[in-house]
């Protein structure tokens, strides 16, 4: 399996602020600009499972589009799920609830599986490798980063 690992070269580094306004900031705000300009797959959504940022890479595993189109709507509205029957039916959303970006924001920790995708209609179905990490402000769950890969067979 192919190792994923975020790149901080090159990536916009936000202006430094005061250890006070630091914890003002979320997890998402702090990671977003990062997250836009990765190379990697990598997507944060917010608690409610809103997409706040995705990588280009993301963009195209996924079939998010561009972010203009995919920013701001709920992760379960802009990815087809489906599921691991050879008829490769759509995932229930009691299922759907169960994948990694979720799943991280409710356990608040890491969570890791396989998820099955339709990226855009007439392309085949694409088994995805994610792990998801919470991102916090203070205590409290503001979002998930997740990363991606693609399983080959």
């Amino acid at each position: 399996m192919p190792h994923v690992e975020l790149s901080l070269s090159g990536a916009i580094v936000p202006p430094q602020r005061t250890p006070d306004e630091a914890e003002l900031l979320s997890g998402v705000d702090r990671w977003a600009p990062t997250v836009l300009e990765a190379d990697e797959p990598c997507l944060i959504i917010d608690d409610d499972g809103t997409v706040r940022a995705f990588s280009p890479a993301c963009g195209d595993l996924l079939g998010l589009g561009k972010p203009i189109e995919a920013v701001g709507q709920r992760l379960a509205d802009r990815i087809s799920l489906i599921d691991f029957t050879s008829n490769a039916g759509a995932l229930e959303d009691h299922e759907a609830d169960k994948i990694p970006p979720l799943m991280a924001i409710r356990s608040r920790h890491l969570a890791r599986g396989l998820i099955r995708v339709v990226p855009e209609p007439g392309r085949p179905p694409l088994t995805v490798d994610a792990i998801a990490t919470p991102l916090f402000a203070g205590e409290r769950v503001t979002g998930s980063l997740t990363f991606f890969a693609p399983v080959r067979y």
